[in-house]
């Protein structure tokens, strides 16, 4: 099983169902032959203090896998990033003793929250990654983000084709952990 354990890109904000990456990414899976399943555990709103108290239910599903998506309303209130790493690392390590692997999916910010707070939000994902040997996503919304025609009218979630590119580029990243039987 893969857990998809975040925030309202996980949960599909705005989509109707069976428009979210998690849905996709199970098609994207099936075509592929693999045989997972995958959890959609996200929730709207959550930030990084929600997923740690969220973390019991995840883990109680026994997960291979969880894709790691928490931080965006970290950053989007100006929360202290060393807060939501702190947050994230505790996430980290009690899923990696569960035995299930982390696919961390990094995440940024708008330009208007200033260089220096976007550095070292995004520099947060690099060095976790880094520190615990995780498969990092740089960017979850790599080629959606910014796009209009891909992203919904509050320019934060995406659209049901731009959840199709994310479920693309989470798969890059989630295949070489994946088992073929």
């Amino acid at each position: 099983m893969i857990a998809a354990f975040g925030d309202s890109l996980s949960a599909g904000f705005g989509l109707d169902p069976g428009q979210s990456f998690p849905d996709d990414l199970q098609r994207d899976l099936d075509a592929a032959g693999y045989k997972y399943r995958v959890v959609n555990l996200g929730v709207s709103g959550d930030t990084t203090t929600d997923g740690v108290e969220r973390l019991p239910s995840v883990l109680a599903v026994h997960p291979a896998i969880v894709i790691l998506e928490f931080g965006g309303n970290d950053g989007l209130r100006g929360l202290p990033v060393s807060a939501a790493k702190a947050n994230l690392e505790k996430m980290i390590q009690e899923i990696q003793a569960s035995g299930a692997k982390v696919v961390l999916a990094g995440m940024t910010l708008p330009r208007n929250y200033g260089p220096e707070y976007i550095h070292e939000f995004e520099q947060m994902y690099v060095a976790l990654a880094n520190q615990y040997k995780l498969a990092r996503i740089p960017f979850l919304l790599d080629g959606v983000g910014g796009n209009p025609n891909l992203m919904q009218r509050d320019g934060i979630h995406p659209t049901a084709q731009g959840a199709e590119i994310v479920a693309n580029t989470v798969m890059r990243y989630l295949t070489p952990l994946l088992r073929t039987s």
